[in-house]
């Protein structure tokens, strides 16, 4: 891991204030996401996973969605090949290659210690808050720590439920019984609705959610993340190029 400095490249800074302030903006979201850590915990446990290797998972993947699919692959690993878990796993977080493009532009002006020592600790949930932090830096400086500090948050929850799960597994039972099943999706619909803005976002967000069904519903296994990932991000690119010729355009005209 990095070492939280008072680095600056830039408007770009990366300082422990920068840490602390993604830090406290991530324990709300840390806390939703320990909920289905335990869930994690629970289910790792029931496919054979001692609690070691549980928590050593959860420490050193940090991917909830691919884990609880492994671990889900997992339990049926005598008819399961283990190139299977690997490819299914390898392929729910391909959209990591799209998450980590999109903080190049910042994260191009940091060293790279600092930058690949952030990036380990990225999870959909610290990225959709630290894409809204930098964005919105209106005064120009950029906190480069941020995802630093709301990464450990999630890390530190996401690794101590995954404990308790695996520990308290039987005496907690069924994870449906306390809605923590649902969980998930809710932590996601929250991420999206934090990250819509406006209309604007209407035709990539549409374009990815029909590509993702339509594939769901021909291919099997789990392309859908990659295809509607990919759609949505190709059709806001040409949108953002578009807007970016008319503009041109105007201002020639006004010349």
């Amino acid at each position: 891991m990095s070492p939280v400095t008072g680095e600056s490249r830039g408007s770009v800074t990366f300082t422990l204030e920068g840490a602390r302030q993604g830090f406290l903006a991530g324990l709300p979201i840390a806390l939703g996401v320990a909920s289905y850590g335990l869930v994690f915990g629970i289910l790792a446990r029931e496919a054979g996973l001692s609690v070691a290797e549980a928590t050593l998972m959860s420490a050193t993947v940090l991917a909830g969605a691919a884990q609880l699919i492994a671990v889900e692959v997992w339990a049926d690993a005598a008819t399961v090949p283990v190139a299977a878990v690997v490819s299914t796993t390898l392929l729910v977080n391909l959209r990591y290659l799209l998450l980590g493009a999109a903080l190049r532009p910042w994260f191009a002006k940091l060293s790279r210690r600092a930058a690949y020592g952030s990036v380990f600790f990225t999870a959909d949930e610290n990225w959709a808050l630290t894409m809204g932090r930098f964005t919105d830096a209106g005064d120009g400086r950029v906190p480069g720590a941020y995802l630093l500090g709301s990464g450990l948050a999630i890390w530190t929850c996401w690794v101590a439920a995954t404990i308790v799960g695996a520990v308290a597994g039987d005496a907690i039972g069924e994870p449906a019984r306390y809605g923590l099943d649902v969980v998930f999706l809710g932590v996601f619909v929250a991420i999206a609705v934090d990250l819509w803005d406006g209309t604007d976002d209407l035709v990539p967000w549409v374009t990815a959610f029909v590509v993702a069904l339509a594939t769901a519903a021909t291919v099997p296994g789990h392309w859908y993340v990659l295809t509607g990932a990919v759609a949505g991000c190709s059709v806001g690119i040409v949108d953002v190029d578009v807007d970016d010729d008319a503009n041109a355009s105007a201002t020639e005209v006004d010349r």
